[in-house]
């Protein structure tokens, strides 16, 4: 993965507001919902999610910065390459209680221990540097951090649009309760911070991340900011027009049919499809595109059926 820093297009001494801001313009340009047909926005969205994940962590950050940890937010291990005394290949220099350990004369982290032999190390001063534990004579680092929790909780549209708020159940047998913001889309992810693993020996303890599944609506289709709906209407309402209830986000609404409508005919409610589309809707949102779909009696009409006859034979 690329550098963090050049993912989010700053600095390193951005401040977390900037980073925070960079975050959140990227993620809506390049969010996968917003970007249907661009096969690319998938895999840098999730990039984006990555930087954030590490910059957006002030301890992360920090680790990042000291070269303790990759872009990925995996530790780097340096200097076990040279294996063996003097740098030859299969050598290797005895330690105490006869551990042995071929890190190499010349490597960083070899040195001269008493009864080594040659170059070698105290495995408990590399485990030490590594893990913050040490062997006799060696002090703590500090206090380590806790391990992050992830979740996943799941919510209708018309909740993603209106915010809620959810119980979430988490590994290990904890629940928290998840405040939901207005407007969030399918698959980005609330932090609680201070809500993972406790730390050990006092320790910060993690965080916990919870992904949001957007579930379907059987009645809307969604695309981009707007929305689609298939509405019903009787042969007498589309022929003559008039008013019909049609369900919406908010809640049902009546529209007017206009006079001699087909079926296919889609009538544009303003304003009525998800929010932060960046749409000429109202106050920033999209629109709901009613497609009237004309619907006869299932058992039938006899008045209807006969009408149609004699008109049949009157026209020819």
């Amino acid at each position: 993965m690329r550098d963090p820093y050049e993912v989010l297009g700053i600095s390193r001494s951005a401040d977390e507001a900037d980073v925070k801001k960079a975050y959140r313009k990227l993620a809506k340009t390049w969010h996968p919902d917003r970007n249907a047909e661009d096969p690319r926005a998938k895999d840098r969205f999730s990039e984006l999610s990555s930087a954030y994940e590490i910059l957006g962590d002030p301890e992360k950050r920090k680790r990042f910065d000291r070269g303790e940890i990759d872009a990925e937010g995996k530790p780097r291990y340096a200097g076990f390459e040279g294996f063996g005394a003097g740098g030859g290949p299969g050598a290797a220099a005895q330690g105490a209680e006869g551990f042995s350990f071929g890190f190499g004369a010349n490597g960083p982290f070899a040195r001269r221990g008493p009864g080594a032999g040659g170059a070698g190390i105290d495995p408990s001063d590399l485990f030490s540097d590594l893990f913050g534990f040490g062997g006799a004579g060696r002090q703590r680092r500090g206090p380590q951090s806790g391990g992050d929790l992830r979740g996943e909780v799941s919510i209708t549209l018309a909740e993603s649009v209106s915010g809620t708020s959810k119980r979430v159940g988490l590994p290990g047998g904890k629940a928290l309760d998840v405040s939901i913001p207005a407007g969030i889309a399918d698959g980005q992810v609330v932090r609680l911070r201070g809500q993972g693993i406790e730390g050990p020996s006092g320790g910060r303890p993690g965080d916990a991340f919870i992904t949001v599944r957007v579930l379907p609506d059987p009645r809307f289709t969604v695309e981009g900011g707007d929305m689609r709906l298939r509405l019903a209407v009787t042969l007498e309402q589309a022929v003559l027009g008039g008013k019909v209830r049609c369900p919406t986000l908010d809640g049902t609404v009546e529209i007017n049919i206009p006079p001699n409508s087909s079926t296919g005919r889609t009538l544009r409610l303003r304003g009525k499809g998800l929010p932060g589309s960046g749409g000429k809707g109202d106050a920033g949102k999209g629109d709901l595109l009613v497609t009237l779909e004309i619907v006869l009696p299932p058992d039938g009409d006899p008045e209807l059926e006969d009408f149609l006859r004699r008109r049949r034979d009157r026209n020819g």
